[in-house]
C-alpha cells in the first residue's frame, strides 16, 4: 500500500490501522461475490472482518464509499490492460498473436474482478458519474491503445483510408466488455471456454486490420 492512508475525519492511518481497513475491503469483496451490492450492510461486513461498525465508519463514509474505493483499486490495476498493445504489432503469425493475447488478458481481468465489474456497471448504467468515470478508466486503457494501433496500420496503407480508428476501435472494446461480463453464460448456448477467446480474437484481428489472420 502505497501513499497516507486517512481516516474520514482526516487522520492519518497507522500500520495496523491500514491492515484493518484493508480488511474491512478484502471482507466486502468477498461478500459482493454472492451477495447483491445493495443488500451489504456495514454491520455485515465488519462482523466479517472481526471488527464493529464504529471501526468501519472510521474509514468509510457508508458501504458505498468503501465499494467506491476497491473500484479505484480495481480501475489502478486495468490501467495496466495497455500492456496488452504496447509494442506490440498486427502484422503477420504475431498479430494473431496480439489478438489471442489482448482476448486472453482482458477475459482474465474481468474474471478476476467480476463482482466488483457488476457493481460499477450497474452504477454507470444509473447514471452515476464516478463509477462511469472508473469504467470509462478501465476502457479507455484498451481503446486509446488499439486506436493508435489502427491508425499506424492506416498510415502505411494498410487499413483502408475511410476507416475511423476510434469508431473501430470502441465498437471492439466495447464487445470485449460486453463478452467478458457475459462469460458464465456462454455455456448454455453450447459454447465451451476454451472456444471463446480464439473465435472473439479472431473478429478483434478482423476489426483491427480488416484481414483474416496469418497462422
Amino acid at each position: 500500500m502505497t501513499g497516507q492512508v486517512r481516516t474520514v475525519d482526516g487522520r492519518v492511518a497507522g500500520r495496523r490501522g491500514q491492515a484493518t481497513r484493508q480488511k474491512l475491503l478484502d471482507c466486502l469483496s468477498e461478500m459482493l461475490s454472492s451477495s447483491p451490492y445493495r443488500d451489504v450492510k456495514v454491520i455485515d461486513v465488519a462482523r466479517k472482518a472481526g471488527t464493529s461498525p464504529a471501526t468501519f465508519y472510521q474509514y468509510f463514509p457508508d458501504v458505498e464509499g468503501a465499494v467506491l474505493e476497491i473500484a479505484e483499486q480495481m480501475a489502478a490495476e486495468g490501467a495496466g490492460l495497455t500492456e496488452l498493445l504496447e509494442g506490440r504489432t498486427w502484422t503477420g503469425k504475431s498479430g494473431w498473436l496480439t489478438a489471442q493475447e489482448l482476448v486472453d488478458g482482458f477475459l482474465e481481468f474481468w474474471r478476476k474482478h467480476d463482482a466488483i465489474l457488476r457493481v460499477v456497471d450497474l452504477g454507470a448504467a444509473e447514471g452515476d458519474k464516478r463509477f462511469y468515470k472508473i469504467r470509462m478508466k478501465i476502457l479507455n486503457s484498451v481503446n486509446n491503445s488499439l486506436a493508435d494501433s489502427i491508425a499506424e496500420l492506416q498510415s502505411k496503407g494498410r487499413v483502408d483510408k475511410d476507416v475511423n480508428p476510434a469508431a473501430v476501435a470502441g465498437s471492439l472494446v466495447a464487445m470485449l466488455a460486453a463478452v467478458a461480463s457475459h462469460q458464465k453464460g456462454f455455456s448454455s448456448w453450447g459454447v465451451k471456454p476454451a472456444e471463446l477467446k480464439p473465435n472473439v480474437a479472431l473478429l478483434v484481428h478482423l476489426g483491427v486490420t480488416g484481414r483474416k489472420p496469418s497462422k
